[in-house]
């Protein structure tokens, strides 16, 4: 009992994550499966990589997984710049609607995603927008800045503001220590935000299928073609997808220890007792 005491919290945590990764699994071993026809392709009959070899077989999967591909990396570069830019503001500024911001950041990520889809649809319409790849990323981008707002705030919360202080004493321009210090500072932070805004817009399909018009994404295409039998490259196309974003996650979490690592970094202590510490000049910044 003792040792379950210990160790009843890492045994949840696992449970917890192997039930999320259940069916991520059961797509990688479907994406091997010899001879699965049905309309589900829960059928497993045989190993094979001849799907794996003929991944990109078919012309409209292709297109949809490209077509989200694209509207993913435009959203995320988007909604990243313009939700870094707003947590700044609202971390570090005090204004007049502050609060107000503060509130109306939250309600997108609290209002269900189909009450966010037809008013974003009756937009479109009332603005006589024509429906396709540019109102699917006006409608991406929007219900990803509140993610990346709220993830780089958390970081800047916990900001160590004494060291672009530092920066400014050494005479850096208020641009030199954006970009010097806090800007690599914050960077595991906005990494972590931009994965997550691209992580939500290429898994969207409630507003997509509200405001997609004859665009179709790679989820789409998947709903779709679901009505008459989804083939097996799609469970091979989710996997290779689902393996990028594993890698891209390590090395963030790499890139997360390393800032950690960096800003735990303390000064020696002199044998006097003084304390010494010495730190190259910022590019371009004037000698004190």
């Amino acid at each position: 009992m003792s040792w379950l005491r210990r160790n009843g919290l890492r045994i949840y945590a696992a449970l917890a994550v192997s039930y999320m990764l259940i069916p991520i699994v059961v797509i990688a071993i479907f994406s091997f499966s010899e001879g699965s026809r049905g309309r589900l392709n829960f059928a497993l009959n045989g190993f094979t990589l001849d799907y794996w070899q003929e991944a990109f077989a078919i012309d409209a999967l292709n297109e949809a997984m490209i077509t989200s591909l694209q509207l993913a990396a435009l959203s995320t570069v988007i909604a990243t710049i313009i939700g870094t830019l707003m947590a700044l503001a609202l971390v570090r500024y005090d204004f007049f609607g502050r609060r107000a911001a503060n509130l109306l950041i939250v309600i997108p990520m609290a209002t269900p995603e189909i009450v966010i889809g037809a008013a974003l649809l009756s937009m479109f319409i009332f603005y006589t927008f024509a429906l396709g790849f540019a109102t699917l990323l006006i409608a991406h981008v929007m219900f990803s800045i509140s993610f990346v707002v709220v993830v780089v705030r958390s970081r800047l919360i916990g900001f160590d503001r004494s060291l672009e202080e530092a920066a400014s004493d050494l005479g850096a321009t208020p641009l030199q220590t954006f970009r010097h210090v806090t800007l690599p500072l914050v960077a595991p932070g906005v990494m972590a935000a931009a994965l997550l805004a691209f992580a939500l817009s290429i898994d969207d399909f409630v507003i997509s299928n509200f405001n997609s018009g004859t665009t179709e994404t790679f989820p789409l295409y998947v709903f779709g073609i679901s009505l008459r039998g989804i083939p097996v490259q799609v469970n091979v196309l989710a996997t290779m997808l689902f393996l990028v974003t594993v890698v891209a996650i390590v090395l963030v979490l790499a890139q997360q220890r390393r800032a950690e690592r960096l800003a735990s970094v303390a000064p020696e202590d002199e044998p006097g007792g003084g304390i010494t510490a010495t730190a190259p000049p910022l590019p371009g910044a004037a000698g004190g």
